[in-house]
């Protein structure tokens, strides 16, 4: 895959999407997906009821791919779920697409998560060994099968008991043919939003899925809460007292889109922070100061108001390329990175820049945009980087390397500097980012998840349990 194999960044696993009370669910959430995109790119889906009838399509691409010219005339109802997936190596497939759909004991039920769950292999084993039988790799199915077995003769009910077997990271939605239940993982890992569109009830990955269909956030889904929403109203309840938030950081710094607000918070105003105080930390006598698109472009605006260098857009990102590129040549895979980015020379030629980027993860692509750069006539490149040095694996449902394969984890700052032919290299410092993002929080790290930098996961982690499972 391109982006995967080119460009040298950590991918969220998924967004999800659903609404309660709404003659045109289906069709809004389709919508809801499209602002949820930048969350998965490899499959969609959506599953829809009217109280009596089904109705479900998954397929592999983006939203626009994965749904065709008419199929969503077909649906109907006033509850629906979605779900937008980024996958790992080798689980690219439709059975893994989801929203997953099945029939048991009680009925049926659709299921779509966010996340990664520590445990997911040793409970597949457990349930394989009880007589479950399995039809795809995903976490996901391990949730529905543990509902399934649940001696509860309700959904929610089911549901809580499920949640009391899993860890790990997830923002879940289930639905049945009258009733949409939602949780939360007792850390909050994951970001979840509730909104309202008059009557009806909806929830989103990311607030900027409620704006495309013209909904008004209503509050975040709380870490260890479920939520029920049906004909009677809405039920706000916990699966656990025991919670302490530690959302996601890389979510504030790189994942949601500039236009979301986790836990109150703007996401392009805390990526501005970043910057300035990236600024504040390692400032650079400079020309220019420009981002690499588009993920950096808000802390590099940040870190030239500080400083007072001007910005100036000096990378330009094709929006064209294909998903899919096919390298025959090591040249070719060296030049490849030409495809997705390339240089201003008229803004950087005969200049000093900084260029602002959000994380290095191998390092790779660091190396061939200052190469780029200096190629389009930039005397110096300064890079500075909007977070730590990412140190560690996630196991909550971030698609990152093995710990050997992340730069920062053999080599020092210095080593990096050179690996990636830069004239100076700066990383944000990790108590520097936690003020910045500025969360009021009283929980440890102020409620967030910092083991990619640190080490320190907030729940237990049995490495040889969590590597195997395919995400979400």
């Amino acid at each position: 895959m391109f982006d995967r194999v080119i460009w040298d960044k950590l991918n969220e696993e998924c967004g999800v999407f659903g609404i309660y009370n709404h003659k045109e669910a289906s069709q809004l959430t389709y919508l809801g997906l499209h602002a949820l995109q930048h969350r998965g790119q490899e499959s969609a889906g959506i599953c829809a009821s009217d109280g009596e009838k089904w109705y479900k399509h998954r397929g592999m691409g983006l939203v626009s791919e994965a749904f065709g010219k008419g199929d969503l005339e077909k649906f109907r109802g006033h509850i629906a779920i979605g779900h937008t997936r980024y996958t790992t190596a080798g689980s690219s497939k439709i059975e893994n697409a989801q929203p997953l759909f099945f029939r048991y004991a009680q009925g049926s039920m659709a299921v779509a998560h966010n996340g990664n769950l520590v445990n997911a292999a040793v409970l597949r084993k457990e349930l394989e060994a009880k007589g479950s039988i399995f039809q795809t790799t995903s976490d996901t199915e391990v949730i529905a099968h543990l509902i399934a077995r649940s001696e509860s003769r309700d959904l929610p009910g089911a549901v809580k008991d499920a949640l009391q077997h899993i860890k790990g990271a997830y923002a879940l939605l289930v639905m049945n043919e009258k009733q949409l239940v939602i949780a939360l993982d007792p850390n909050g890992l994951r970001p979840l939003s509730l909104g309202r569109l008059g009557d009806a009830i909806t929830v989103a990955s990311e607030t900027c899925a409620f704006d495309i269909i013209g909904a008004q956030y209503w509050r975040d889904v709380q870490p260890g809460e479920m939520i029920v929403v049906d004909q009677d109203g809405i039920i706000e309840t916990k699966h656990t007292e025991t919670t302490q938030r530690s959302i996601c950081t890389f979510e504030y710094i790189y994942f949601a889109r500039p236009d979301s607000d986790i836990d109150g918070i703007n996401v392009h105003m805390a990526r501005k922070r970043l910057g300035k105080q990236l600024a504040l930390e390692s400032a650079i006598d400079a020309d220019v100061v420009t981002g690499v698109p588009d993920s950096s472009i808000s802390a590099a605006i940040g870190f030239a108001e500080a400083t007072g260098i001007p910005y100036e857009i000096g990378l330009i990102k094709n929006r064209y390329v294909g998903r899919t590129f096919i390298q025959p040549s090591q040249e070719l895979r060296e030049r490849a990175v030409y495809l997705k980015l390339s240089a201003v020379r008229k803004v950087v030629e005969g200049k000093r820049v900084v260029m602002i980027d959000d994380s290095i993860v191998r390092g790779t692509t660091s190396n061939r945009i200052v190469r780029m750069l200096r190629e389009a006539g930039a005397k110096e490149v300064h890079v500075r980087i909007s977070s730590p040095p990412v140190m560690n694996s996630c196991f909550y449902g971030i698609d990152t390397s093995t710990r050997d394969e992340l730069i920062a984890s053999t080599k020092s700052v210095e080593e990096i500097r050179q690996i990636i032919e830069a004239d100076s290299l700066s990383f944000l410092s990790v108590e520097g980012m936690i003020n910045a993002i500025g969360r009021q929080d009283s929980a440890p790290n102020k409620g967030h998840c910092l083991a990619c930098f640190t080490g320190e996961y907030p729940t237990e982690i049995e490495f040889e349990e969590a590597l195997p499972a395919t995400k979400c």
